[in-house]
């Protein structure tokens, strides 16, 4: 080993890697698995990796305030278009959802999935309380406990409740930052590209792996967690890595962040690595000038590609869609008029999206309070159901996990019937 340090071990076990910033979270002393040694190979010397076919969570961040009323607009409303006098999306544009609701035409890549009944909409969806900052609204949206001291996200707790703490039953693509609602002491792993997920160094050999094993083994520790769970990941993943990835079905990815994250996605929950819940950020939504309407705008250019993406993830997955969940989240909507520079600024209740197996599609959750004046509570649209009733239904009916006072303390989920 060439006098390789354990400083210089963990170095290359979390700092350096080909795809930039993907590590492995450990889990904290006191809620972490037992440690046993790990190798890179199956007991008959083969590349190993999970058979699992449980169901998968996947959830789509749509950070800087996602404008639900132009992704599911209420031209039925009557005060719909007078409050949005440019940036409404009129209703002879919109793709007819029943008759108080629309989809952006910008989203129609995704009306097949609308008619085969795997997609629906809820609206008036938020948190339970308004907060117009993005920092406090993401936070809170990741932690999903108010009125607790807990500071880990929801999504970690529900791995923990769901029991498997593999480090690739949680994972995250397209960003080595790690969002609130994975953050806790399960570990879960971030990666840039999964194609190009590997263990690499200054003093890199084919002993390292063992060498590892060798000095982590026995010690009880945090860092020898995340040293093993590396290796475990590494070993996973390594029938993946310089792999041309080909799309199924003749689906095409946009290139895009969003669509290349989505695609790797796919990847990995076709690859039965034991993938459970995996997160995907694609930000910038926050439109205070310019937002458009159904003709254009920034606003119709992200849908397309938020559209596209989701409707490629699903054309590559086939039949592997029946055990896969997506749900869209943001920490807060737009406010219902638009200001003075064609825009919408920081609201509260918001349009979710929801696709896949087990989906009750073709139908908008929710109960809508109506943009009657007296309806509006500052200026936005009410939430009149709690985000976490939609991640509650989610988990318990398609992930199977009953502790649902686990996963969100001192709330009493009431199911919306969306799965």
């Amino acid at each position: 080993m060439n006098a390789f340090s354990r400083r210089e071990l963990l170095s290359t076990l979390i700092g350096r890697s080909p795809a930039g910033g993907q590590k492995t979270w450990a889990a904290e002393a006191g809620d972490r698995r037992a440690i046993t040694e790990i190798g890179l190979t199956s007991a008959d010397g083969t590349l190993a990796t999970s058979s699992t076919g449980s169901d998968v969570l996947v959830v789509v961040l749509l950070y800087g305030g996602f404008d639900g009323l132009s992704a599911v607009p209420p031209v039925g409303d009557p005060h719909y278009a007078s409050l949005r006098p440019t940036i409404a999306v009129p209703a002879s544009e919109a793709l007819p959802l029943d008759r108080l609701f629309g989809l952006h035409p910008a989203l129609a890549p995704l009306m097949p999935w609308w008619n085969s009944k795997q997609l629906a909409a809820v609206q008036a969806v938020a948190i339970p309380y308004p907060t117009l900052s993005h920092f406090q609204a993401q936070q809170d949206l990741g932690q999903a406990a108010p009125g607790t001291a807990l500071v880990s996200g929801w999504m970690n707790r529900a791995l923990s409740a769901l029991g498997d703490a593999d480090a690739l039953a949680g994972v995250q693509v397209g960003n080595s930052v790690l969002t609130a609602s994975l953050s806790g002491p399960r570990p879960v792993t971030t990666l840039w590209e999964v194609g190009a997920f590997s263990l690499v160094g200054e003093q890199w050999d084919a002993s390292l792996p063992s060498a590892i094993r060798s000095l982590y083994a026995d010690v009880a520790s945090t860092t020898s967690a995340t040293a093993l769970d590396t290796l475990k990941a590494c070993r996973d993943l390594a029938p993946l890595q310089g792999v041309t990835y080909s799309p199924a079905n003749g689906a095409s990815y946009p290139g895009s962040g969003l669509g290349q994250s989505l695609m790797g996605v796919a990847q990995l929950i076709k690859a039965r690595v034991g993938v459970r819940m995996a997160a995907v950020e694609y930000g910038d939504w926050d439109f205070h000038a310019d937002l458009g309407n159904g003709g254009g705008g920034a606003m119709a250019g992200m849908l397309s590609d938020l559209g596209s993406s989701l409707a490629a993830f699903a054309t590559d997955l086939g039949s592997e869609l029946a055990r896969v969940t997506v749900v869209t989240l943001s920490e807060f909507g737009r406010r219902v008029a638009e200001n003075g520079s064609a825009g919408a600024d920081h609201g509260h209740g918001n349009a979710r999206l929801v696709l896949g197996g087990g989906v009750r599609g073709g139908t908008v959750y929710g109960s809508w309070p109506t943009l009657a004046p007296k309806a509006l509570v500052g200026g936005d649209l009410v939430g009149t159901t709690d985000y976490r009733n939609v991640l509650a239904e989610l988990l318990e009916r398609r992930l199977g996990l009953s502790s649902l006072w686990r996963v969100f303390p001192r709330f009493t989920p009431h199911f919306l019937g969306l799965a």
